[in-house]
C-alpha cells in the first residue's frame, strides 16, 4: 500500500458514500447526516492515528456502504479497486445474523483482521464510543451505554499493537467514560462472562 495521497480518490470516495447514505442519520439527539460517522472515521485515522495511506482512508468513508446501503461488491470493485474492497469487506457485519451474534463474531474475528482493516476497527469503535459518551442515542439507557463501551474494548483488545495513537485516544476516552458512566471496564479475560463472549451459546459460524 502507496502513502501517496491523491486527493481526488478520497473525494470520489466521500461522494460516493455521500450519496449512498442519503437519508440515513446517526442516532444521535441531533439526528445528523449520517455521512459525519464514516468522513470522522477517515479523519481520526490520518489526524490521530498519523495513517497517510490512501486505500485505509478510501475503505474508511467506504466501512458501512456495503453493510448500511444497497452497495454491491461490484460497485466497489469497478470504482475502488479490489484492495479497497477487501478491506471494507473485513469490516462489515453480516446484517442478517442477530445482533448479538453479530457482535459475538466482531470479538472472535477481531485477531484475523489485516492491518488496514484493524486501524479502520479501532478509529470507528472510538468515533462510536465518543459519540455514545458525548451525544448518546437518545432511547439508549444508560446500561446499554455502558455495555457497548465494554464490547468496543473488548473486540479492540486483541488487536493491541496495531496504532498506538489510536489506543491512547481510545483509552483515555475509556477512562472518561468510566468516570462519567459510573462503571468499570472489565478486562478482556473475563469476556466469557458477557454475552458476546466467543463461548456464549451461538451456533458456530
Amino acid at each position: 500500500m502507496t502513502s501517496i495521497i491523491h486527493l481526488d480518490a478520497i473525494f470520489e470516495a466521500a461522494i460516493f458514500a455521500t450519496c449512498k447514505h442519503q437519508g440515513h442519520v446517526r442516532k444521535d439527539e441531533h439526528t445528523s447526516p449520517y455521512i459525519t460517522h464514516p468522513l470522522t472515521v477517515a479523519r481520526e485515522i490520518y489526524a490521530i492515528g498519523k495513517v497517510y495511506d490512501q486505500q485505509i482512508l478510501v475503505a474508511a468513508i467506504l466501512h458501512d456502504t456495503l453493510e448500511d446501503t444497497h452497495t454491491t461488491t461490484d460497485e466497489l470493485r469497478n470504482l475502488f479497486g479490489e484492495d479497497v474492497l477487501s478491506i471494507v469487506l473485513e469490516v462489515t457485519d453480516d446484517k442478517s445474523l442477530k445482533k448479538e451474534r453479530r457482535k459475538q463474531l466482531q470479538v472472535i474475528h477481531a485477531p484475523q483482521l489485516s492491518y488496514a482493516a484493524r486501524i479502520i476497527k479501532f478509529a470507528d469503535k472510538l468515533v462510536n464510543c465518543r459519540d455514545i459518551l458525548h451525544i448518546p442515542p437518545i432511547d439508549w439507557t444508560l446500561v446499554r451505554r455502558q455495555e457497548y463501551i465494554q464490547w468496543a474494548a473488548d473486540v479492540l483488545a486483541q488487536i493491541r499493537g496495531t496504532n498506538p495513537p489510536l489506543e491512547g485516544a481510545f483509552d483515555k476516552l475509556a477512562a472518561e467514560a468510566e468516570s462519567k458512566l459510573n462503571f468499570s471496564l472489565q478486562p478482556f479475560d473475563t469476556v466469557n462472562q458477557r454475552p458476546w463472549g466467543p463461548e456464549a451459546g451461538y451456533p458456530s459460524a
